[in-house]
C-alpha cells in the first residue's frame, strides 16, 4: 500500500530579532520627551532606526521598520492619554491602552512615510540616506499636524529643550520651525551611528568626535535675553481635579475657591486676571432657555453671574475665562463653544474667542451618525458636540495688551497659534490637564515654551490643576505653579520679541529647510562618486 503524504504543519513564524528591537527602539526614543527628558535615548532609538535603512533591502521593509518604529514611539509618547479613560463613565477604563495602541497603529503611518521616501530617494546612492531621511521626517511631522485634523503631539524637535530657566537647542527654532528642529535631531542621531560604527572599526578619533559632537550641542548653554514688562497679572490654579470639576453639586465651592485666589492686593489696580479652561461652569451669555441656566448659573441668571465674577475681580481687572457657549439654532441648541471670554469688572462681556482645533471623541464624535448606533461615544458626556472656532483672532483691549488665544491643545499646532496680520503681545493658553495623568501636563508645558520660541510671544499658562505657568519671548519659565497645587502667580506679562523669522514665514520655513537638506543629499551624493 502506498503511503501518503501528509501535509507539513503550520509553524508560525515568530517577529525577527531587527523587528523586535525597531520596536523597542521606538518606544526608548520616546523616552526623550518630559517628563524624562532623556534625550540620549532619543538619539539612540533613532539611530537604530537609522540603521536599518541602511540595511534593508526594499521599499516595503523600508516602510515596516519606520512603522514599526512609530507604533513604539507613539505608544509610550501618547500613553497618558488612557489615563482619561478613567475619569468618565462613558466608555469602559480599559478600553484606554486599547485605544493608545490604535492611535498608534495610525500615527505610526507618518513615520514609515518618512522613511520609505528617504530610502527610496537614496536607493542607489546610500550617501544620501541620512540628510535625505531627515528631510521627508520633516514633511512626515508637518503631514501629522493637519491630515485629518492633524495630532501634532511631541514631535522629535520636543527633545531639544532644556531645564525651565535654560531652553537650549530649542532657541534654533526660532529660525528653522519645530519640525525642521526635528529635522535636525535625525542628522544628530546619524551622527552618534556613525560613531558607534566607527568605534567598532577602531576608529576613536572619528568616534569621539560623531558621539560628543551632538552632546555638546544638546548641552550649550543657550538662554534668551530677560526684559521686564508693564502689565500686572494674576493667573489662578485652583486645583479642582478632575472627578469634581463637572459635578454640579460642587460648582459653588469651585467658583468659591477661584475667587478667593482672584481678589485684588492693589484696590483698583489695572491688571489681567486669568482663570484657566472650565474656569466658569456658568453660562455667562443671555437668550438660552432658561432650564440651561438652571443647572449652572449662579441664581439661574446669566446677568447676576456675570455680575458677581466682576464685583469678585474688582475695579481696574479684566478677567479672561474658559467658559462654554451654546448655539442656539431655531430655539434648539445645534452645538456649543469651548471659548475664552473676556469680562470686565462690571461684568461686561468684552469679547471671546472659540476655539478651532477641537479633541475626537473628547469634544466631539466623529461620524457620529456611525459610530453611536454601535455604542461608542465621547470621553466627555453629552449628545451636543462643540464647533469648531475660525482659528487665530487677537483681541485688542486697550490697556490690557493685544491677545491671543489658544484653548488646551491647539499650544501644540505650530505656526497655527497666532494670526500673522495682526500680531498679539502675549498668547493665553488656558487648559484641563486633570485627564492627563503625571506624562501629559509635562509634555503640555514643554510644548506650550516651543510655540513662545518659535513665535517670539510670551505664553500664560491657567491650568485648572497644574502645571501653570508664566512662559517669556525666549521658552524660559519664569514662573509656575506644579501639578495638584492650589495658587496664583502675579507678576508682570513678559514682553514680546520683534516677530522671528518663524513668525513671519509658518511652516513654510521649515519646508524650506527640508529642501535644504535634499539638496544636501545630492551634493553628498555627487562628491561620493567623484
Amino acid at each position: 500500500m502506498k503511503a501518503s503524504r501528509l501535509s507539513p504543519r503550520y509553524t508560525p513564524r515568530l517577529p525577527s530579532r531587527e523587528s523586535v528591537l525597531t520596536l523597542a527602539a521606538g518606544g526608548i526614543a520616546a523616552c526623550g520627551f518630559q517628563p524624562l527628558g532623556a534625550w540620549p535615548l532619543t538619539l539612540l532609538g533613532m539611530a537604530w532606526l537609522i540603521h536599518r535603512l541602511y540595511a534593508v533591502k526594499s521599499w516595503p521593509q523600508a516602510f515596516f521598520a519606520g512603522w514599526l518604529f512609530g507604533v513604539g514611539h507613539f505608544t509610550v509618547g501618547n500613553g497618558w492619554i488612557a489615563t482619561a479613560f478613567t475619569y468618565q463613565a462613558e466608555m469602559p477604563a480599559w478600553l484606554g491602552w486599547i485605544a493608545v495602541v490604535l492611535l498608534a497603529l495610525y500615527l505610526a503611518v507618518f513615520p514609515a512615510l518618512g522613511a520609505v521616501t528617504g530610502w527610496w530617494l537614496a536607493k542607489t546612492r546610500r550617501a544620501m540616506l541620512l540628510p535625505a531621511f531627515a528631510a521627508t521626517w520633516i514633511v512626515s511631522e508637518w503631514l501629522r499636524s493637519w491630515v485629518f485634523t492633524g495630532f501634532a503631539w511631541n514631535p522629535l524637535a520636543m527633545v531639544t529643550l532644556g531645564g525651565f530657566e535654560r531652553p537650549g537647542l530649542a532657541l534654533l527654532s526660532q529660525f528653522t520651525g519645530t519640525y525642521a528642529l526635528s529635522g535636525l535631531v535625525v542628522l544628530l542621531a546619524g551622527w552618534w551611528l556613525f560613531g558607534l560604527r566607527a568605534w567598532r572599526q577602531g576608529n576613536r578619533a572619528a568616534a569621539s568626535a560623531y558621539v560628543l559632537g551632538p552632546v555638546a550641542l544638546f548641552l550649550l548653554p543657550l538662554h534668551g535675553e530677560r526684559r521686564e514688562g508693564t502689565l500686572p497679572f494674576t493667573l489662578v490654579q485652583p486645583d479642582v481635579r478632575q472627578e469634581l470639576l463637572n459635578d454640579p453639586a460642587n460648582f459653588e465651592n469651585q467658583f468659591r475657591t477661584t475667587a478667593a485666589l482672584s481678589l485684588a492686593r492693589k484696590p483698583g489696580e489695572r491688571r489681567l486676571v486669568l482663570w484657566p479652561e472650565s474656569g466658569v461652569p456658568d453660562f455667562l451669555r443671555s437668550g438660552y432657555a432658561q432650564f440651561w441656566y438652571d443647572e449652572t448659573t449662579f441664581a439661574g441668571d446669566p446677568v447676576a453671574a456675570r455680575t458677581r465674577i466682576g464685583r469678585t475681580i474688582g475695579a481696574g481687572s479684566l478677567l479672561l475665562t474658559g467658559t462654554t457657549d451654546l448655539e442656539v439654532r431655531r430655539g434648539k441648541v445645534a452645538g456649543a463653544w469651548n471659548v475664552v471670554t473676556a469680562l470686565d469688572s462690571t461684568g461686561a462681556i468684552r469679547g471671546s474667542y472659540a476655539k478651532a482645533h477641537l479633541v475626537p471623541y473628547g469634544e466631539y464624535l466623529p461620524m457620529r451618525e456611525i459610530l453611536e448606533p454601535l455604542g461608542l461615544s465621547r470621553l466627555v458626556a453629552g449628545s451636543i458636540d462643540f464647533l469648531a472656532g475660525p482659528g487665530p483672532r487677537t483681541s485688542d483691549f486697550g490697556p490690557y495688551g493685544k491677545a491671543g488665544f489658544q484653548i488646551c491643545y491647539e499650544i501644540i499646532f505650530s505656526g497655527q497659534v497666532a494670526d500673522r496680520a495682526n500680531r498679539p503681545d502675549y498668547l493665553f493658553n488656558p487648559t484641563n490637564d486633570g485627564w492627563f495623568g503625571a506624562w501629559g501636563p509635562p509634555q503640555h508645558l514643554a510644548q506650550a515654551r516651543m510655540r513662545a520660541i518659535e513665535e517670539g510671544l510670551p505664553v500664560l499658562r491657567a491650568t485648572t490643576t497644574g502645571i501653570s505657568a508664566v512662559i517669556d519671548a525666549d521658552g524660559v519659565v519664569r514662573q509656575y505653579l506644579a501639578s495638584q497645587k492650589r495658587g496664583r502667580i502675579d507678576a508682570l506679562v513678559p514682553p514680546a520679541h520683534k516677530p522671528t523669522l518663524f513668525a513671519r514665514t509658518g511652516n513654510m520655513l521649515a519646508l524650506v529647510w527640508a529642501a535644504v537638506l535634499l539638496c544636501v543629499a545630492l551634493v553628498a551624493s555627487a562628491a561620493r562618486k567623484r
